[in-house]
Parts: C-alpha cells; sequence; structure tokens
C-alpha cells in the first residue's frame, strides 16, 4: 500500500522555540506527516540536539537551510514540504532555496519581513509550480468558518461595520533586555521588519477580517505606538479601516495591554445582523438578527451549517482549540500536497495562500507608511 503520508522537513523550531513545537504537534494530530529532516537552528550543535531529541537520522539534521535544500533535493525519499517556522527576516531567503529545490512551503505568518520580499516571492512561488501556504490558524476554527457562512451568505445583509481587536499583556516590561529570545527577535527590526506588534499579532486580525467577512481593504489610517521606553518597534496599533464597498472598520492590537492573554475578538454588523466571537471562547458564535432575539450557536450544536460541521473533531461539549485549529490546517495542506502528488485538481482549502500572505505584507507596509505620516489615509498597493 502507497504511503501517503508527506514527509516534510522544518526549519527552525529549535530548543525553546514554541511555535516550531505547535506545527509539529499538529501535523502530528491526523498522522498525515512524518517529519524526516530539519535545519533546526543557526547553530549546528543546537540543531542535532532537536533532531536527536525528535529522534531523526543524524544524516538529515543539518547546520544550515541552504545544505538541508541542497541534499534533500537530491534525495529519492527527500521531503516534499517544508516547515518555516524562523524569525521573519529569515522567510524569504529560506522560502527561496525551498522553492528552487522543488519542495513545497509551508510558512508562518507574516510572510516576509519587507513588502518587496512578498511580491518577489510571490513571482518565485508562480514560476516554481509549488504550493505555498501561510499558517494564518485562526481561519480554521469552526466557528470562525461559521462565522464566514453567515457573513457570506447574505444572513447579515450588506456589510456596514467590522471591529476586530488582538490584545496580550505579555510584552508589558522590556523583556528584551532579559535576553528573552521570545521578545528579543520581535523586538528588532532587523529580524522582525518594519512591525513589531503589527506584523506579530496585527496580521492574524487583518486576515481574520478579510477572511470572515470577504471584504478588501483599500485604505488605513494607522497609529503606531512604542510605550515600553527604548522599544524598537511598535507595541500597540490602533488603525481605521476601508473597504471595498463602503464599509467601515477598525483594528486594535497590542502586546502591552496588562493583564491579557490571546484575547482575538471579531464583530460584523449588517444591515439584517451581526455576528460575533471571540477566540477565548471558541465554541461559541453571537449571531444577532436585526428585531430577533440574539442567538448562541455552539460548534458541533443545532443551527450550525455543513462548512463549520464538516470540520469538527468531537462532540459538542468537548472544547475544541488552538491545536485542533492548527491541526485542520496541517491536514487541509496534506490533501493539497496529496493531489499535487497525484496530479489531481487542487481541492478546495480554507488556508491562506501566497495572496493572503502578500496581502497580509501590504497591511504591515501601508500602516507603517500612515503612522509615518500622522495617521493619513495610505491606500494598500
Amino acid at each position: 500500500m502507497t504511503d501517503r503520508r508527506i514527509r516534510y522537513g522544518m526549519v527552525g523550531g529549535g530548543p525553546g522555540a514554541f511555535i516550531g513545537a505547535v506545527h509539529r504537534m499538529a501535523a502530528r494530530l491526523e498522522g498525515r506527516y512524518e517529519l524526516v529532516a530539519g535545519a533546526f537552528s543557526s547553530e549546528a550543535e543546537r540543531s542535532r540536539a532537536m533532531g536527536a531529541e525528535l529522534g531523526l537520522a543524524p544524516e538529515r539534521v543539518y547546520a544550515s537551510y541552504e545544505e538541508m535544500a541542497r541534499l534533500e533535493a537530491g534525495r529519492k525519499e527527500g521531503i516534499e514540504a517544508v516547515v518555516i517556522v524562523t524569525p521573519n527576516h529569515l522567510h524569504y531567503p529560506v522560502a527561496c532555496a525551498f522553492l528552487e529545490a522543488g519542495v513545497h512551503v509551508i510558512c508562518d505568518k507574516p510572510l516576509t519581513s519587507r513588502l518587496a520580499d512578498a511580491l518577489a516571492l510571490r513571482e518565485k512561488v508562480r514560476s516554481s509550480g509549488r504550493l505555498f501556504f501561510v499558517t494564518y490558524t485562526y481561519g480554521t476554527y469552526p466557528m470562525v468558518s461559521q462565522a464566514r457562512e453567515l457573513a457570506h451568505g447574505g444572513r447579515l445583509g450588506p456589510l456596514r461595520v467590522v471591529q476586530v481587536e488582538y490584545a496580550q499583556g505579555w510584552l508589558s516590561n522590556p523583556l528584551e533586555a532579559s535576553g528573552s529570545p521570545q521578545a528579543s527577535w520581535r523586538t528588532d527590526p532587523a529580524r522582525a521588519g518594519d512591525g513589531g506588534c503589527l506584523g506579530d499579532i496585527g496580521t492574524h486580525a487583518f486576515h481574520l477580517v478579510e477572511y470572515v467577512t470577504g471584504l478588501r481593504t483599500t485604505a488605513v489610517a494607522a497609529e503606531l505606538a512604542r510605550f515600553v521606553p527604548g522599544r524598537r518597534l511598535d507595541d500597540n496599533v490602533q488603525v481605521l479601516l476601508r473597504f471595498d464597498g463602503g464599509a467601515k472598520g477598525s483594528l486594535w492590537a497590542s502586546q502591552v495591554a496588562a493583564g491579557e492573554d490571546n484575547a482575538l475578538r471579531i464583530r460584523v454588523y449588517g444591515e439584517n445582523g451581526s455576528l460575533a466571537w471571540d477566540q477565548e471562547h471558541p465554541e461559541e458564535l453571537r449571531f444577532a438578527p436585526l428585531g430577533a432575539a440574539p442567538q448562541i450557536l455552539r460548534r458541533g450544536g443545532p443551527g450550525v451549517g455543513p462548512w463549520a460541521s464538516g470540520i469538527t473533531h468531537l462532540p459538542s461539549g468537548h472544547p475544541e482549540g488552538t491545536l485542533e485549529g492548527f491541526g485542520l490546517l496541517y491536514s487541509e495542506v496534506a490533501e493539497a500536497i496529496l493531489a499535487a502528488r497525484e496530479h489531481r485538481p487542487p481541492p478546495a482549502i480554507r488556508v491562506a495562500t501566497i495572496e493572503e500572505g502578500v496581502q497580509g505584507m501590504r497591511f504591515i507596509d501601508a500602516c507603517v507608511r500612515s503612522s509615518g505620516h500622522n495617521a493619513a489615509w495610505v491606500r494598500l498597493e
């Protein structure tokens, strides 16, 4: 019987890296992947230690991503996909190396550290014929799919107002000064890019808005702030949004919201009703038709459409959350890669591609330019 698992490798995600471990767990959830190679750190010894911990063959644990791309491309059973979980500035060169080696790419967000690199990478993807995915995870939550179904299906009527916020408090103090690896690169323009909080979590909120509503952002008026003394990148972002069709919105993202953990929330208001979803209570979606009593739709419960029901793993009352969302993302990517392997038409999936990645970088670029001109309105290029 042919093994239908996806052989994959990882760049980044070494010892102490939170997000790399999450990606590996998600890939294991449904048994669709086999991790066979990695360049887990820019330090060869740390990469070898991570590979040994994960039980990989020593000859497939590499000292650099360049070596990994070159040697895996020459193996008969080399990797089919690479997962990139490095700081932002490495996304572009790592992705290019593996696309040139004929490997599909699964890349953490944001797509790159600069818009120019994102646009160049899109051309590289198009010419390579390889698949490219960006891990905007929240679109794979069942009740986010239900929200999208309501918004796209006309249940809210023409959309008028969208409010989204993503509040964390973990950078309320200057953790980067204490040597925290997670804080250090996220607050370093050379590694994170032009946006700090904006790129790290603001792009998640932005993607959620466009994914749920189907609206396209045309212009932003943004103010980026640095509240912690000495910090080099923004830790709080407030943005007004204009959408095609005339709808308006606002986005707030903060990593200095003391007392908040991972508070991603979205509210969408249309002519005929509204909806609201809160990531810290992901099982529920509030749907309020105009002139009628609000409804609380629960994952796996009555009133939930086939799209959301189709990606529900557990019975109602057995909570699903971040790992399940990540797992579904990886499962859908596996279907797309298998279709390419077997020369079948690509399946319909919810996972962000290079296009959504570029749109996220347009958003960052426009916000930075707007903030630099006293929150003037700036169109997305």
